[in-house]
């Protein structure tokens, strides 16, 4: 499997963990961006953001493409 393909899967394995917490708990604004060490969503969005932002440089070096 590329490494494309593992950083979609773990984007989607986190967006799972994820809604599961929030159908559980429910999430507060504070605790998705100012979570704290110790909550299971710190650096959850921080995390998830530099790997889209990595499937998304991958997918415009595949087709040759400039990231604006």
């Amino acid at each position: 499997m590329s490494d494309k393909h593992e950083k979609i899967k773990k984007m989607l394995e986190m967006q799972k963990k994820f809604m599961q917490y929030e159908h559980e708990h429910g999430v507060t604004p504070e605790e998705y961006y100012m979570a704290d060490a110790s909550h299971p969503l710190h650096n959850y969005r921080q995390e998830y953001q530099d790997l889209a932002n990595e499937v998304c440089n991958m997918a415009h070096a595949e087709k040759g493409s400039i990231r604006d």
